[in-house]
Order: C-alpha cells, then structure tokens, then sequence
C-alpha cells in the first residue's frame, strides 16, 4: 500500500508540461553594461554612448541598433531631479533604459534569429519616467502613459537595423500616468508577435514610444514558441497541488503496524 501511495504521489507532483514548449531566446536586465560603456553625462543619464555598446553582443548573435537617442538611465544616483532616479518597487535594479516619444522619434532594434516557431512572444516592464536635462522635460505635468509599440519584422540579410522588410506583426502596450517625474512605476506586459511568414528566422524587433513624451522599459524575456504568449514558465494546475497534498495527508495519517 505504501509503495502504491508514493507512486501516486510522484505522478501527482510532477510539474504542468505544456508551458515546455517555448524556447528563452533572450534576457536582459541591463545590470551588466559592457566594460566601461555607462557614462554618467549629467543627470545620471548615458545619452552618448548608444545601447549597442553598452548591451551588444549579450549573447552573441543579439544586436541593438538605434534612431536618435536612446538612453540607459543610472538609479539610486544622485543627479536626476535633485534626488536621483527613485524605484520603490525595486524592480529595475540599477539600470534601465528610456526613449522619447514626442521631441524626436527615437526608436530601437534588436536583432536576431527566432529559429521556426511561430510566435515571438515578449516580456517587459514599462513605466513613465522624465529627464530634468537634456532638454527635459518632457512628460506633461500630472502624468501621462507612456504607450509603446513593437513590430516584428524580417529580415532576411540578417543585418542590424531598427527596420527590416516585410512588417510581420505588431503590438501595442500602454503604461500608468505617474505625476512624480523621478520615480518609476513599473507595469509588467507579456506580448505575443506572430513570425509566420519570415524568410529564414532571422527578424528585427522594433521597439517605439507612441505616447507619453518620455519612458522607461526593463527586463526583457523574449522567447519562441508555437503558443502565443508563452514565455516559458511551467504552471502547476491547483488540482494537483490539492491532489498531492492529500496524498501526503493520506500518508501522515496511516498507522503503523505494531511489532
């Protein structure tokens, strides 16, 4: 019986395996800028130096590329608004980025291959945030959310660029207002971009503020799969949760035999 019960408990506890079917292509946290790259240039800003020679190449194969300015911010400094960029929510760590959506049209690309899944499915953070420099500021007074778009598109040369050919799909996600210009509210967002129709995998991720004048993103996981949405994780459904519990219950309870 007791042979039988932990068969049963076994099985009952092995994980949900649906969620196994995306593939983690990427992850970005922006905490590991390449050596020497950040550079404070006022403001706990890094306006000069472009994203791809702060985060290129992590891992090979994976390529930024920029129009105008895309900034990476420093939090916990001191500079920006008197106080420093403040987070607290703790999500964002000690970097992040941010783009402008209004004074110029700044966009970024990441470039790579997403093998032969169907979808592109995407995970970040976004948020509201604003300079006190550079031509700052930007957000309108109370707040404004920030919206981002992300297009997905071939690119059959395998070439770095913010743009590639044939639009594939897009999606757009929108952010909280927040009337504190130096502080970070953080709204996670999974995307799903169907790939159906690229040439030969490799692809170009757009990313664009439509809206909200200045903004922060952070914490990338961009994974393949044939499931929109699917970024990975392995969800173990409540019912086997309670089933193995009250195996083990079962278990607990059982009298043992006396000698």
């Amino acid at each position: 019986m007791k042979k039988l019960l932990m068969s049963g408990l076994f099985f009952a506890c092995i994980p949900y395996s649906e969620g196994y079917a995306a593939t983690t292509l990427y992850t970005q946290d922006f905490e590991n800028p390449n050596a020497g790259a950040f550079v404070n240039d006022s403001g706990d800003v890094n306006i000069f130096n472009p994203i791809n020679a702060l985060y290129g190449g992590q891992p090979a194969g994976f390529q930024f590329a920029q129009t105008f300015t895309v900034e990476t911010l420093r939090i916990g400094g001191t500079q920006a608004w008197g106080a420093g960029f403040l987070d607290p929510q703790a999500r964002a760590g000690n970097y992040a980025i941010s783009m402008l959506s209004s004074a110029q049209n700044d966009l970024l690309g990441l470039s790579f291959n997403i093998g032969t899944h169907k979808y592109l499915n995407f995970q970040m953070d976004v948020s509201s945030i604003d300079l006190d420099r550079w031509g700052g500021p930007f957000v309108a007074s109370g707040g404004v959310a920030p919206v981002f778009r992300f297009s997905l598109f071939d690119n059959p040369g395998g070439g770095n660029g913010v743009t590639g050919g044939t639009l594939l799909s897009f999606a757009d996600v929108t952010g909280t207002a927040t009337a504190l210009k130096n502080t970070f509210d953080w709204t996670n967002h999974i995307i799903a971009l169907d790939a159906t129709g690229n040439t030969n995998g490799n692809v170009i991720l757009q990313i664009d503020e439509l809206q909200g004048g200045y903004a922060a993103l952070d914490n990338f996981v961009i994974a393949a799969s044939d499931k929109p949405s699917d970024v990975g994780q392995v969800p173990i459904p409540a019912a086997a949760w309670l089933f193995g519990s009250g195996l083990l219950g079962l278990l607990a309870r059982r009298p043992s035999k006396r000698r």
